[in-house]
């Protein structure tokens, strides 16, 4: 508890970590480029980052682009910010937010891209609709992401897998490209070759990886 409560006031110093109370958290929907970033490069967000491996492993792939990593866990995002700041990666932020709340902080068509990575998936029925990838995050997704914006998720969880699929049904979708087994796709090139300690954990234990890309049609 006290290692948590140190990285929350280091956040406080931290310029790459928005949080309530902070210059930008308040104003940065819609002017995450002309205000944050400095640049008209395209914004890519993950959601429910933890410690950030993609923000920061794409941020490293591609410094031409911005990347945004997205969680409410201070001292995750704390690791997120250290290892972007080691990596002096200038082209990501983190934002300390809930994700159901994600539209007080982006402004429509803002969003090049996202990424859901290993997602919390929920498993009850009664908890269906606070998964990531239920229609009602679908939706608020669409509503942000731009032009042939896409979507990425990445999980272990076949249940939740199954479950993106049957909503993605529901939803005017195009260009929908999935695996049940990744590391045996011809889709593998797709996650750029970044893992997350938990992608680690579950391939280590044989699991196979759910992966799935998509486009908004219209």
């Amino acid at each position: 508890m006290r290692k948590k409560l140190i990285r929350y006031v280091e956040n406080q110093g931290r310029n790459s970590i928005l949080e309530k109370g902070k210059t930008h958290y308040d104003t940065v929907k819609g002017n995450w480029n002309a205000d944050y970033f400095g640049n008209p490069n395209p914004v890519t967000v993950e959601l429910a980052c933890g410690r950030g491996e993609y923000t920061t492993g794409l941020a490293a792939a591609y410094p031409d682009r911005n990347f945004v990593g997205v969680d409410v866990k201070g001292d995750r995002l704390w690791m997120g910010s250290m290892a972007a700041e080691n990596a002096g990666l200038a082209n990501t932020a983190f934002l300390r937010a809930q994700i159901h709340l994600l539209e007080n902080f982006f402004a429509p068509q803002e969003v090049a891209e996202i990424w859901i990575v290993f997602p919390d998936p929920r498993p009850r029925q009664s908890d269906a609709k606070r998964r990531l990838t239920h229609t009602r995050y679908l939706t608020m997704y669409r509503n942000l992401l731009s032009a042939n914006g896409i979507v990425h998720l990445k999980t272990d969880s076949r249940m939740l897998f199954d479950f993106t699929l049957e909503m993605l049904q529901t939803m005017p979708v195009k260009d929908l490209r999935h695996t049940q087994n990744l590391y045996a796709s011809d889709l593998l090139s797709a996650h750029h070759g970044i893992q997350t300690h938990y992608e680690r954990i579950f391939t280590g234990r044989g699991f196979d990886i759910n992966y799935l890309q998509f486009k908004f049609d219209g």
